[in-house]
């Protein structure tokens, strides 16, 4: 008993870190300027057809996408699912801001900088809460049923297609694609592969030694 509660305090930690460390990327990614992961696109590029804007859009495609992971694989939905929905936002404007104060006209150098950053902290951070299996985002658990309940490809594979397929609907829309859009959509599944094998699921997984 003591033990399953170790492990659930555990996973909920990694759950909270996971998302907030996301929230910490995307005011990275927001100052760099350098390009917006694959999903900002999508939601920016629709919100942009009927005029509205991101807020009002991430609402109503991620509540759609979250109807759909309700019905067919809801074990997805949970603590992390919520935590992303409401502390996500506050974490990205958190950090664009803290980038502001310190760095108020970067250079291409420190723009590229927080880009990588941004890049491999989404990753890990995407990792982290994965494996601790207490919820996912919406958009990040279409890729996951997609690999694991219909089999169609790997893990990494689909969150290529899923990702390719973002861009793909911010440029039709018009929407400005960069450098860390791109490296985002050809690399973030395997990335996110790597750090799940590596590095979360041993962390998870790993026991305190007995005294």
């Amino acid at each position: 008993m003591k033990k399953e509660h170790s492990q659930k305090q555990k996973r909920i930690a990694m759950s909270f870190f996971g998302v907030i460390v996301t929230g910490f990327c995307i005011g990275a990614f927001q100052k760099a300027g350098l390009g917006a992961d694959p999903f900002t696109c999508f939601v920016t590029g629709i919100a942009s057809l009927f005029h509205s804007t991101y807020g009002v859009f991430y609402i109503i495609v991620t509540g759609t996408l979250l109807v759909g992971v309700f019905f067919t694989e809801k074990h997805y939905i949970g603590i992390a699912t919520v935590i992303n929905l409401f502390f996500t936002g506050m974490a990205a404007d958190f950090m664009k801001n803290v980038l502001d104060s310190l760095f108020p006209a970067p250079g291409m150098a420190a723009r590229i900088v927080m880009m990588l950053a941004g890049i491999l902290g989404t990753c890990f951070a995407a990792s982290v809460y994965f494996t601790a299996d207490l919820g996912v985002s919406a958009y990040d658990a279409v890729s996951l049923i997609a690999a694991n309940k219909y089999k169609l490809m790997p893990f990494r594979l689909c969150r290529i297609a899923s990702d390719s397929l973002c861009v793909l609907t911010g440029l039709l829309c018009h929407v400005t694609i960069g450098a860390g859009t791109v490296i985002t959509a050809l690399f973030m599944g395997p990335v996110v592969q790597w750090f799940n094998t590596h590095v979360s699921e041993p962390f998870l997984h790993s026991q305190k030694p007995e005294r």
